[in-house]
């Protein structure tokens, strides 16, 4: 009795996501989300989901579902499947032309067209475990660390995971990470704990703010003015046509002057009449004109 108790709990705990199943949880996730599930990423949805079920003692899809809309508790459980369904994968100094781009040639045009008492203020859109974000406070700690007055600046960094943004808050990494970091900052950047972990120092970690927003909620979300808008690998889970509605959200953000960065090829026919491309064929940036964006 005990062995066809186990195989019938096993067999449930497997179910078959039809066509129809798999639609209507294609239409929660983009309507709560914005993220697109094409077809063919269909194994991967019913994977995590199957996962996630099995971790709340779920068997069926139906009742899963119905629990997540069920108020508070199903808000809480929401939280942990977003965290089960986002990549996380990031690495600090993913893309150096981007970086380049900014410290290089953003940055001294910035500087000379603002007081010298005035803070930079950038914002990193899905900054999963919070690489990006300590890439940019190091990037621009560095480049604005000979100036005097001493230029100051803040990094809000944004995504929907809960767990992963709690991790980015440690600000510890295992020691092979250390690889990801050009020799040249580690020595004002980093700090080592022990023989397996490092973490970013206190002077940097303090630029950074850590909060949970879903970039479909970016423009109502408490944020301030912008100076460097960096959003790179977040277009690529939307929808090309939600991807110029959730990039003119940015764009209202951005101070004159400031800099939008995306990743190479996420919306390359993307255009705004506020907005001018800028830098070389390896990055995708758009500076901010003088002229005033209309809410």
């Amino acid at each position: 009795m005990g062995i066809a108790a186990s195989s019938a709990t096993h067999g449930a705990a497997r179910p078959i996501m039809d066509d129809a199943e798999f639609e209507r949880w294609v239409r929660l996730l983009e309507s709560r989300t914005g993220v697109i599930v094409p077809p063919e990423r269909k194994p991967f949805l019913e994977t995590g989901l199957r996962r996630r079920m099995r971790e709340t003692g779920h068997t069926e899809f139906r009742r899963y579902y119905d629990e997540l809309l069920d108020g508070a508790r199903g808000a809480m459980e929401w939280a942990a499947l977003v965290d089960h369904l986002t990549v996380h994968e990031t690495h600090f100094f993913r893309h150096m032309p981007s970086l380049n781009l900014i410290r290089d040639e953003w940055l001294p045009q910035w500087l000379a067209g603002v007081p010298a008492d005035r803070s930079l203020h950038a914002l990193s859109v899905g900054c999963s475990t919070g690489e990006e974000a300590y890439t940019l406070a190091m990037v621009l700690d560095a480049a604005l660390s000979g100036f005097e007055p001493q230029r100051l600046f803040g990094i809000t960094a944004t995504d929907v995971s809960q767990p992963a943004l709690a991790m980015a808050r440690q600000a510890l990494y295992p020691m092979h990470r250390l690889a990801e970091i050009p020799p040249n900052y580690r020595e004002h950047a980093i700090e080592t704990v022990d023989g397996e972990q490092f973490r970013i120092v206190e002077k940097l970690r303090r630029r950074v703010g850590f909060a949970c927003v879903n970039l479909l909620h970016a423009s109502r979300a408490p944020l301030r003015k912008l100076d460097l808008i960096f959003c790179q690998n977040v277009l690529i889970y939307f929808a090309r046509e939600r991807r110029g509605e959730l990039l003119d959200a940015l764009a209202r953000l951005l101070q004159p002057n400031g800099l939008l960065v995306l990743g190479p090829g996420e919306a390359s026919n993307w255009t705004h009449p506020q907005l001018v491309r800028t830098g070389g064929r390896q990055t995708l940036a758009y500076l901010r004109t003088t002229k005033e964006i209309p809410a």
